[in-house]
């Protein structure tokens, strides 16, 4: 994808979410990302989740930051780090975009303010020189696994148990972070096709019938509205899903989309 068409799909993105979304460097505007982040992640003892001073440093050294405006209010905001990793086979260190935050206020939800921040985000890596995206989420939470899957196209490599190990916002608190790893490659085939409107949604039915070594794991369908009603039940989730997940990784097969039902796809490819 060239960084004109991704631009033109970012443009789209905004249109469709009645946001204006822009990068962030002064403090000023880094405030607004913060204030973003405490009101989704509310910390138990009243701190904030990332200072204005350390965005402004991440920033300042490449990093990235953006909010999504409406009225010009800030409503959505993400930031972003440079990262790298080694390339298996070739040697070499490659560069990477990590996204670590991405959140939209609660009440402004679920009208693709999500989906048109990281498309921003896409935008500005291919700016950059940067050709591959990768963040963590929770396995649980179905929105999300629809936003990487279908609407985005990442592939989902990787799957670690508790990985950045307590944690005290209101959201997480008491409960292990297990994380999935999303790595979006801004350039392949399956991005470019979800940003077609041609996402992995699949049909496992269909699969089976023709011919391929598929299982489904199923989610509940709001992990953040049970962790608050019923923790009993959030936590026998959050067992169930690690074992499917730990289970199937290890047996050969990889996540490759999601069900018409929101289930997991999974594929054996080896």
């Amino acid at each position: 994808m060239t960084t004109w068409s991704a631009k033109d799909d970012l443009e789209a993105a905004q249109s469709r979410a009645d946001v204006k979304i822009v990068s962030l460097t002064d403090l000023s505007e880094l405030e607004d990302a913060r204030r973003v982040f405490d009101a989704v992640w509310p910390s138990r003892t009243g701190s904030s989740q990332i200072q204005s001073n350390l965005l402004k440093a991440l920033v300042h050294a490449g990093g990235y930051a953006a909010a999504a405006y409406r009225d010009d209010r800030a409503i959505a905001a993400a930031l972003a780090f440079v990262g790298r990793h080694r390339q298996l086979g070739q040697g070499g260190w490659h560069t990477h975009l990590h996204s670590h935050m991405a959140a939209v206020l609660p009440e402004y939800r679920d009208q693709h303010i999500g989906s048109a921040l990281k498309k921003h985000q896409r935008w500005w890596a291919l700016e950059q020189g940067i050709d591959t995206v990768v963040w963590t989420f929770d396995p649980l939470v179905r929105r999300n696994a629809v936003l990487n899957l279908v609407k985005l196209g990442v592939d989902v490599e990787g799957f670690e148990v508790d990985f950045y190990g307590s944690m005290d916002d209101e959201i997480n608190d008491g409960d292990p972070s297990d994380r999935l790893f999303a790595w979006w490659r801004l350039n392949s085939e399956r991005a470019v096709a979800a940003s077609e409107g041609l996402g992995a949604r699949l049909d496992p039915t269909d699969m089976v019938l023709a011919g391929r070594d598929v299982i489904e794991v199923e989610l509940p369908v709001d992990i953040v509205g049970l962790r608050a009603s019923d923790p009993a039940a959030a936590a026998q989730w959050r067992v169930a899903v690690r074992e499917a997940l730990v289970a199937g990784l290890a047996d050969g097969y990889k996540i490759v989309g999601v069900s018409p039902t929101d289930a997991y796809v999974l594929e054996r490819t080896t």
